[in-house]
């Protein structure tokens, strides 16, 4: 299938592969064992199919899509053996995951008119927020854009430690104040210096609390607000971060995000040490928001543009 040309390099390729590795084995082990015995694909096969691909947290609305493909394949084509399943799933899934125009880039780009690029990221504690701004901040750095970090998790002193530490990692300006300042007041001083500075790319990071979407929600609207005093359009970019390994959890904080503030893309982190990485599929069908960024490793690279083809390629490969 010309679908499923290479377009990640080697290395990038590489590092995908072992990222999704775990859900790629256990995946595989389930599929094995619905197929024992079986050489077609009937009934009792696909009910186990959907079994596994609900278990492997690609979540029940995507499934009974995936499935209802396979349905039809399997009345047009009379007979399908059992050993055509996986080269079947993979072509439908992809099929599934292209119906959207989003999910194609090969490398971190931002849009040329916009300068500087301003990305707010939202997400609760723990799922990887800080070490993704990191990451994104080296990758931007690395394609030769000057980036400014901005330290607005003032609810937590080891939030703007931690972001202190990333900007001196990858050798990055950045603004913060002390714990329990304003954000508001961080975010506008950030998007001040970038502008004074002709800087490419903002990355402004936010406080990860949701026992209390009203706060939540006024806090990002009032970031939002005073950053427009700056630049007129600010943010362009909201980027929420979901940890891949909490699964269905995963699901859950996107719909009570997507209810606190309006978001834009997402990055789904975390997922090499976890069996659950059919949840990327499961998020970049299901929701109307791009899934951008994935996280299959610890090193800076590890963070990788999120590639539907390449994915699918990946894990089915």
């Amino acid at each position: 299938m010309s679908l499923f040309k290479k377009i990640f390099s080697k290395e990038k390729k590489e590092s995908l592969d072992k990222g999704l590795e775990k859900s790629k084995t256990s995946f595989f082990s389930k599929l094995s064992k619905a197929v024992a015995g079986k050489t077609k694909v009937d009934d009792d096969v696909l009910d186990n199919l959907e079994e596994i691909l609900i278990s492997s947290d690609v979540g029940v609305n995507t499934t009974l899509k995936i499935i209802e493909r396979i349905e039809a394949r399997v009345a047009k084509d009379k007979y399908l053996g059992t050993d055509e399943l996986n080269k079947i799933l993979r072509e439908e899934i992809a099929g599934l995951l292209a119906e959207t125009n989003v999910g194609n880039e090969t490398d971190f780009v931002i849009p040329a008119n916009k300068k500087p690029y301003i990305i707010m990221v939202v997400g609760v504690n723990g799922v990887g927020k800080t070490t993704t701004i990191g990451k994104l901040a080296a990758q931007f750095n690395k394609n030769g854009k000057k980036v400014v970090l901005g330290a607005a998790d003032t609810f937590r002193a080891a939030a703007i430690d931690q972001l202190q530490v990333w900007a001196d990692r990858v050798g990055v300006p950045i603004v913060r104040q002390e714990m329990g300042s304003d954000p508001a007041s961080v975010a506008f001083d950030t998007l001040k210096s970038a502008v004074a500075q002709n800087s490419d790319v903002v990355i402004i990071d936010t406080a990860g609390r949701l026992h209390n979407k009203v706060n939540l929600m006024n806090e990002l609207t009032k970031i939002k607000r005073v950053m427009q005093k700056v630049v007129e359009d600010a943010p362009h970019e909201v980027l929420l971060v979901l940890d891949g390994s909490t699964g269905q959890n995963a699901f859950e904080q996107a719909k009570q995000f997507t209810k606190a503030t309006e978001v834009t893309s997402l990055a789904v982190t975390k997922l090499d040490g976890t069996a659950k990485g059919g949840v990327v599929i499961g998020i970049s069908d299901q929701f109307q928001i791009p899934v951008k960024y994935i996280g299959v490793g610890e090193k800076i690279d590890d963070l990788q543009v999120f590639n539907k083809i390449e994915f699918v390629d990946s894990f089915f490969n």
